[in-house]
Formats: C-alpha cells, structure tokens, sequence
C-alpha cells in the first residue's frame, strides 16, 4: 500500500498517493490524466489571518497582533467548557436527535437545521404496505437513503427503526449518516467530501476510545464502508479497525453477543458479505474470513442475507472460494425457493461463482503455488457462462421493467455477476454484442461508471495478463461490488 505524500503535489496529497515530485507536474498526475493542482502554499483562513499556525487568531500577520494563548491545564478546561456549553444547547435545540455530536453541527444555525433535514432523508420512504406507488416515485425511493443498502425488498429494515437510538448512541454513527445522503446526490459533490472527512475524523476517534464494538460503532463503520465501497473510496482499512477490537474482546464474547442479538448478528453478516475478496475490486488490505470464522457459526444456514440478496448457502460457497468450494459445489449448489426475479439474480451469481474461482485458481498458479490443484471442474467453457450469466441479468432487467413493484431493490445486486462476466476479455473480444449486453443490464449510478470504465480499459488493452485488481489500484480505486 502507499505512503501518503506530505511533500508532494496536491492531488497526490488529497489522493493518499506517494508523489515524485515532479514540477511544475507530476508523472503520476500525468500518467492517469488528471490535473496536478501543484505545490503551491495554500492558507485556511479562520476568525483572523489564519485558523492554523503562528498567525492563528490574528487581525494582522504580525507577531504582536497574535493574541496570548492560555497553556496547559487553562486551555483544557476552556475547551471541554465550551464543548459542555455547545452539547447542552444542542440538545435543546434538537431533542431527537444525537446527543454527543460535538462540532458536528453548530447549535441554532442553518447547517443544523440542515444537517437534520438531511438525516431525515436517510429514513427510508418505501413502506411495503404503501402500495401503489408510481414508476416515477418508485426511481426517487431507490434512491432514497437506506435503500440503497438493500439488495432485497423486506417489509421491515433491521436497520431503520434503530437508527435514531443508534446516532444517540454514537455521535460518529449520526455524521457519517449525513455523508451517506450526501454521497447520494449528484449536485452536493464539496459538501459530501466536507461532511466524509468530518465522518472519518469522528469515527477513528470513536474507534480509538472503544474498549469492544457497541452496535451503534459497529453500525457507523459499515455505513463508512458502504461509502467508501461506492466511491471507490480506501475502505477495507475501517473493517480490519473494527475486527481487531471485536478480536481483542474475544472470539467467544462476540459469538455470544451475535447469538442472543438478532441486529448484532445481521451486522456481522453484513460485515462479513464485504469482506468476501470477490465482491471487491482494488482491495487494499487482507481479507479477514469474517463470514467463515463468525457468521457461519451464529447465524441461521438458510433464508436470505438482505444486503447482498443472496441465500445464505450461496454466500457460504463464495465464502470458501480458496478453501473447499470447488466449480462443482457451484455447478452442483440446488437452489432456494424464491421470485422468478431472484431466480434469475442467483442463477447469475452462481455461475459467476464458477467464473471467480477459476480467476482465483489462476492467480494461484501464476504464484508458483505448484501443490494448488482445483479438483472437480464444471463442464461449461468460458464462453458459455458469460452468455448465460448476461442471459440471466438481461431477464431480470426486462422483468423488473415489466413488474416494477415485484423486488424493488432486487437490481442493486448486479454488479458482481456483470463485472465477472466483463472480466472475460477474451470472450467479449469474439462477442463484442455482450458488451453491449453488459452496459445494458448496468444501473446508471457513480459506482457503475467507475466499474465500467476499469471495464473498458480491460476491454481496450486486451492483455491477458493484466489483474482488474492492479488495474484498480493504479487509478487509486478501492471499490466494493455490491
């Protein structure tokens, strides 16, 4: 992984990039074609000259113009005063929403009375008794806060009657919801940036001060994670951060606390869905085995896993990709009962599954790793899986145009199987209709647009020994697919 660049150019800065330092731009910059903002001094200016540094405070950049700064015990005490005045009148002013918000939000302004409308928002609007809706309120739904985080249509989301108790519980949990808003707006792109920092500042230090996970530090981190997974953003960093501190508490004690918590076990889950390598693009950090090593043993073996929208024993095959799933378990997996939508869904993903593992088996191989061997093969080529999956995920997109109100949430788990299927240069290079296929069956979203292009340079390049994943980090991507 590289190291931030303190010294370098601004993008590469902003980028967590190591910089050349090249003038007047750098050859990293210039290599990913995008502009290099330089190395020019810039200056925050605060109440005064400037907010930071020497000259804080100041009318004037004169050394006797700064005002006296109290030291030590004097200043501690001021600001945790101020802090105690703030949170008081905060919660006056805001009686229903997080207590311990700190600078979240400044009382009595209109960024808290923004910052509360945009909470709301992050309520969702579906109720499955509130039914018709039209196609046109249908689109503003899905795009509505919570929802998106679902892959399945459930009549009650474990997650939003908890939420208002959960951001009293966690000051990190309530700014990284209104970042979450935020990064659903194509128009907001400044504030949502402004609010993620102010997010991943709190919740670094909530995770500091944790001795275990509470539910409601637990709930913030996968909600930054879901950020970051869909902005390309570096997250798998926060889920190694929360699964130190549910290891340093002891395996047998969150095995318990997930056993007699049904909210502790679908946040495991959860957790455990993005930690699966397959489902993300760029990783940064070592997959930890959060599904095999917690969820596999708390959680029920059947139903379905309402973020990804898969059955629990099809999570289980992708989960032991690298460990006993062979192309057989996947060829041979029988099906749950479901939707014809979520028959289509999951007769992808299985087959998707064959395609992954045979990836992964060729990078074992180009390790040098002479003892892997991959018994029991399906019978199907390459060919024929990419057509079968796109044949799959086209009939779910006519299907959902046709019947709008059957799964409404059913097409935000797409993503893998289509970028599997693009994965296969070779394939697509012969058959350059299934392309189009592919662009076809993808929602238009800022995360689509990003997997896509990484598909396309795969696609233009056509090198056959060139890893999406490389390919990834080059640009500084992290994404997550689902």
């Amino acid at each position: 992984m590289s190291k931030r660049s303190y010294q370098g150019c601004w993008t590469c800065k902003r980028r967590r990039r190591r910089c050349d330092k090249t003038r007047p731009t750098c050859q990293n910059c210039t290599r990913i074609d995008v502009n290099c903002e330089g190395y020019e001094l810039r200056l925050r200016w605060g109440n005064g000259i400037a907010s930071r540094g020497r000259f804080t405070g100041a009318d004037k950049p004169l050394d006797e113009r700064v005002p006296p700064r109290p030291r030590g015990r004097r200043r501690d005490l001021s600001k945790e005063r101020k802090k105690i005045e703030a949170q008081a009148q905060h919660n006056v002013d805001f009686p229903d929403m997080a207590p311990n918000l700190g600078g979240a939000s400044s009382p009595g302004t209109e960024r808290a009375r923004h910052d509360e409308m945009l909470f709301n928002e992050c309520e969702p609007l579906f109720r499955a008794e509130r039914l018709p809706f039209t196609n046109v309120q249908y689109k503003l739904v899905l795009k509505n806060g919570i929802n998106v985080l679902h892959s399945t249509t459930a009549r009650e989301s474990m997650l939003q009657p908890r939420l208002p108790q959960l951001c009293q519980e966690s000051s990190a949990l309530y700014t990284i919801c209104l970042a979450f808003q935020l990064s659903l707006s194509e128009t907001q792109t400044a504030r949502f940036f402004e609010y993620f920092d102010s997010a991943l500042r709190e919740f670094r230090s909530e995770l500091a001060r944790s001795s275990t996970l509470s539910n409601a530090t637990l709930t913030a981190g996968i909600l930054l994670c879901s950020i970051g997974l869909v902005h390309g953003l570096p997250w798998t960093m926060h889920l190694e951060g929360m699964h130190n501190i549910l290891q340093s508490h002891g395996f047998e004690d969150t095995l318990r606390m997930a056993t007699s918590s049904e909210f502790r076990s679908h946040l495991l889950e959860v957790m455990g869905i993005m930690d699966l390598p397959c489902f993300s693009v760029g990783r940064q950090t070592p997959c930890i085995g959060i599904w095999r090593r917690y969820c596999q043993f708390v959680t029920l073996r059947y139903g379905i896993e309402p973020v990804s929208g898969l059955p629990r024993t099809l999570v289980d095959l992708f989960a032991g990709i690298g460990q006993n799933t062979t192309e057989q378990s996947f060829w041979d997996w029988p099906g749950e009962t479901g939707n014809f939508l979520q028959c289509y869904l999951w007769e992808a993903h299985r087959l998707a599954g064959i395609l992954s593992l045979r990836r992964h088996n060729r990078a074992m191989e180009q390790l040098n790793f002479s003892n892997w061997r991959q018994p029991n093969a399906c019978p199907a080529n390459a060919t024929v899986l990419v057509s079968r999956i796109l044949a799959n995920l086209d009939a779910l997109r006519l299907a959902c145009a046709e019947r709008p109100t059957e799964d409404t949430f059913i097409r935000n788990a797409v993503l893998f199987p289509m970028f599997v299927a693009g994965l296969e240069v070779s394939v697509l290079k012969e058959n350059p209709q299934l392309q189009t296929t592919i662009r076809k069956c993808a929602e238009s979203s800022h995360q689509t647009d990003i997997l896509l292009g990484l598909l396309q340079e795969m696609w233009d390049r056509n090198d056959p020994v060139l890893d999406v994943n490389d390919l990834a980090r080059e640009k500084g991507v992290e994404m997550g697919l689902l």
